[in-house]
Parts: structure tokens; C-alpha cells; sequence
């Protein structure tokens, strides 16, 4: 496991982004994964460990959160500037086309960049996240953006992060305080979360009064792509996952039982599903689309 960073510029300024990579850093197959909306890029370690052998895999800490700087200016915050930071991180490294995983935000920046031309994604796992995006879900995750007190100590941060963050779902004690490790920072009087509150301003600045509609992105893309749903998930409803599957890249979806938005891909059974749909057919990478659906019937670890 290596620790850089990457300088990236925004309208207001340079920035650094922070990555973790895992892997031969010579290795030209390059899996690169990008978490949620107030996650960072540890929250792949078990994925990464497991795909290290066949990729080099590149954790990003998207821009605000982890070790990457906060922004001065919190409107800048927004997948335009993410969008672009990818880019330039792929420019860093070196390769003219990745494989992506992204979970919630981290997939919707893989769709906007999958559904450019020429682009550089050329297989495509969305966890939990898809072209319609519910106002309902949106609410609920803002209502916990940029809120979290200051803990006294590990142990309360950890039960606020099972809390806020239930429907991951019946995560092990062990996965929760992986979770909770990577997602705090010590300061005077306990821990804060390792994201800037800001992120919260433009959720605050710009609610959302309907239904986020991103289905001409993704009508774009062309690549072979996976869908990951949490069965219970409130952020990608059932139907938009099955109509996934039949139009644009028409994904193979995969539904966990028992679990919310988002699945984190710490187990076993999950990680076999990225790593059997990333590592087999590689001649779908030409960009022949495959629809399958499927459901895992086994509950999580």
C-alpha cells in the first residue's frame, strides 16, 4: 500500500488530492475506486487487498474528504470539479483506459465520465447508484452532512457512524471499526469526522424539490457495467435498477439482501461479485454490452 497525492486546480485554486494504491504501480490494468458522498478512499482496503494481484487499484480521497484538502470556497464542491480531479489523477497515472468502481457518489462520477466520448472507463461497477436519484434519499443523507459532533472517544464514534450509516447493513464489529478508523481525526477533546463540513453547503444552498433524472448520461455509456443494489436501498429503487438492465449499457444487476444504501463491499460474497464480473470476459472490454441479472440469495457476512 502506497500514500500520494495528486495537484489538481479548481476555479478558486490548486488542491491536492490524496490516494492510496495498492499493487504493482507498474502494472498497465488499473482498477480505480471512489467511495461516497462522506466516505474516503480507505473503505476499499478489503477490495484492494483482494485485487492487488491483478491490478493496480487506485483509492482516491475525493477532494473535502480523507487526506485530501478542503476547498476554500464550498460552493466549488460538485462533480464538475470531481469529475475533472479524475481525470487528472488518470492523467497521473499514466494509462489510457481504467476499470472503475464507484459507490453512490463515486459511481456517479464514473457515469459522468463513462458517458463521455473517448473516455478512459472502459468497464464500470455502480454500487448502489444509478440515473434516477430519489429527493426522499437525498433529504436523508443531508440531514447528517456536516452535523456530527465531537466524539469523546473511539467507541461513541463508532456508534454514531452504525447509526447514520444502518443501512450499510449487518456489518461485523471488526468491519464497523475499519469504517469508523479511516472516517476520524484526533483533535483537542476527541474526534471528528475526517470530512469538511462544508460539503453541507450545497445541499443547503440548492435542495432538491425533484427526482435527480440522469438517464441521458447514462443511455450514453457503452462500456460493460455492473450493478450493485442493495436490496432495501432508498436511493436506487428497485424499478430504475431493472430498467438499468434493459437500456443504455444494459448492466448486470446484483441484489444484496439485507442491506440499504450501500453495500461496502468488505465480504467475501460481495467482493467475489466485483471481482468475477471485472476479471472474466475480458473481450467485453471492446465495448460489447451484456445484460444479466441475478440475485444473491446468501446474506452478508
Amino acid at each position: 500500500m502506497r500514500q500520494r497525492s495528486v495537484q489538481c486546480v479548481s476555479a478558486h485554486g490548486l488542491h491536492h488530492m490524496a490516494y492510496t494504491e495498492w499493487g504493482d504501480p507498474h502494472n498497465p490494468k488499473v482498477l480505480m475506486c471512489v467511495h461516497g458522498l462522506t466516505r474516503n478512499g480507505r473503505d476499499f482496503d478489503f477490495l484492494a487487498r483482494a485485487l492487488a494481484s491483478d491490478y493496480r487499484v487506485v483509492c482516491p480521497d475525493v477532494v473535502g474528504r480523507g487526506r485530501s484538502d478542503w476547498l476554500p470556497v464550498k460552493e466549488d464542491y460538485g462533480f464538475p470539479l470531481y469529475v475533472a480531479d479524475m481525470i487528472t489523477l488518470i492523467a497521473r497515472l499514466d494509462v489510457e483506459h481504467v476499470h472503475w468502481v464507484g459507490t453512490s457518489m463515486g459511481g456517479l462520477i464514473g457515469m459522468l465520465i463513462a458517458a463521455l466520448p473517448n473516455s478512459p472507463i472502459s468497464r464500470l461497477v455502480l454500487n448502489d447508484v444509478g440515473p434516477m436519484i430519489t429527493v426522499a434519499s437525498i433529504r436523508r443523507i443531508a440531514e447528517y452532512v456536516g452535523t456530527a459532533p465531537t466524539f469523546p472517544d473511539k467507541d461513541a464514534a463508532m456508534a454514531y457512524i452504525r447509526e447514520v450509516s444502518a443501512p450499510f447493513g449487518p456489518l461485523t464489529d471488526a468491519q464497523w471499526r475499519h469504517l469508523t478508523e479511516y472516517a476520524i481525526r484526533p483533535v483537542d477533546g476527541g474526534y471528528v469526522m475526517i470530512y469538511d463540513p462544508g460539503l453541507a453547503e450545497p445541499f443547503r444552498q440548492t435542495p432538491l424539490i425533484a427526482n435527480v433524472d440522469l438517464w441521458s448520461t447514462y443511455d450514453a455509456i457503452s462500456c460493460p457495467t455492473l450493478l450493485i443494489r442493495g436490496a432495501d436501498s432508498d436511493l436506487l429503487l428497485h424499478e430504475t435498477a431493472a430498467e438499468m438492465a434493459t437500456r443504455g449499457p444494459r448492466a448486470r444487476l446484483v441484489e444484496i439482501p439485507g442491506v440499504g444504501h450501500a453495500p461496502m463491499l468488505l465480504d467475501d460474497t460481495q467482493i467475489s461479485i466485483v471481482r468475477d464480473f471485472l476479471l472474466t470476459h475480458p473481450e467485453a472490454d471492446r465495448g460489447v454490452p451484456a445484460a444479466m441479472t441475478s440475485r444473491m440469495d446468501a446474506e452478508p457476512v
